[in-house]
């Protein structure tokens, strides 16, 4: 099952949700607040490589975390 990353439009709380594939187990809402006012965010995610090299990364050059828009 994909998660998917959230931010609330009206506390600013930013979480994950595990979204089901078939079926809507669990309501989209804020863990915080419990408003159903929130927004999918653009997420990027890392893959692992075993190819033996340490300089492959899913980050751009200037990215050390991962999340900014540059990401790969």
């Amino acid at each position: 099952m994909p998660v998917y990353s959230y931010i609330c439009k009206d506390c600013g709380n930013k979480f994950d949700l595990l979204v089901g594939v078939v079926s809507k187990d669990e309501e989209e809402i804020c863990k915080k607040c419990g408003s159903k006012n929130i927004k999918k965010l653009l997420t990027c995610f890392g893959v692992n490589v075993s190819s033996g090299k340490s300089d492959l990364s899913s980050s751009g050059p200037s990215c050390s975390t991962g999340t900014c828009p540059t990401c790969y």
